[in-house]
């Protein structure tokens, strides 16, 4: 099979439509369903469904509204106090939403989500984005990659409620495939440390419905993203969209991910992945 360039990801509707099954699977819910835990730390699947509508209203008021964001209590001078000033938003605003009912938190998102998606059909695909994919090394993207970061959120917190309740996983093609192949649009940045001669060539194979083949290509002292695969890879990277998505947001450990990833040839060199994250962390 021969490599590709990556092409842009374009997912405003799709977005649109993942929203409509997050509110159908909330409606579903019993009473004790919001109360249960999820791998996302000590979050339940309530204070997943706040997150989902803390991101939302963000979206709306700095990008829709103009509203300035808000500015940390310190200076930021690197991604780690980026991720630190994050974390502290997102744990003040889940405390805060702990007390509002859950039929009131459905109601809320019900009418912030419409909203979202018709921003994102509002905006020029290729304008510049306000908020830079900082998991993927940059400071600065284009609109349609910014979308579908924000739909790899939607999509990987909506499957951990999934999980949580045991709801069916939303892992057709159609809602898995485009949050797989953002995510790997991380590989460069993972691998700007790692070493090699121009030519060298690493192939990361996702096996499932969702799957595909992505190849990293050393060029000019850098690594370039490909679609698709050739026969003369270096190494070779497999493992199953479920644990993609797993690994890629902080829900394996690297000794559990290690023993679902399978690496062939030059090892080495498959190894960066299991460190490897698409969420800001």
């Amino acid at each position: 099979m021969a490599i590709t360039p990556v092409a842009p990801i374009f997912v405003t509707e799709e977005f649109a439509q993942l929203h409509d099954e997050l509110l159908q699977l909330l409606r579903g819910l019993a009473p004790a369903d919001w109360h249960k835990p999820t791998v996302a730390g000590a979050w339940t699947v309530k204070d997943i469904a706040a997150h989902l509508l803390d991101s939302d209203i963000r979206r709306l008021a700095f990008q829709r509204d103009n509203l300035p964001p808000v500015p940390p209590d310190n200076p930021i001078s690197s991604y780690q106090d980026l991720v630190g000033f994050l974390n502290q938003l997102n744990a003040d605003w889940v405390k805060a939403m702990r007390r509002v009912s859950p039929p009131l938190l459905t109601e809320f998102l019900a009418s912030t989500g419409p909203q979202v998606a018709d921003l994102f059909r509002s905006l020029d695909p290729f304008g510049k984005a306000l908020f830079g994919v900082a998991w993927a090394g940059e400071m600065e993207s284009a609109n349609w990659f910014d979308i579908a970061r924000e739909y790899t959120e939607k999509w990987h917190h909506q499957q951990q409620i999934r999980d949580a309740v045991g709801a069916p996983s939303l892992y057709a093609r159609k809602w898995l495939h485009p949050v797989l192949d953002a995510f790997l649009r991380g590989l460069p940045h993972t691998y700007r440390e790692v070493p090699a001669t121009d030519g060298v060539q690493i192939v990361f194979r996702v096996t499932g419905e969702a799957g595909g083949a992505w190849t990293l290509r050393r060029e000019a002292d850098a690594w370039q993203l490909y679609r698709g695969e050739e026969t003369d890879a270096a190494c070779v990277v497999a493992f199953d969209q479920d644990t993609a998505w797993r690994l890629l947001t902080k829900g394996l450990a690297r000794a559990e991910a290690a023993a679902r990833v399978t690496i062939t040839g030059e090892t080495a060199l498959g190894q960066p992945l299991l460190g490897m994250l698409a969420v800001m962390a």
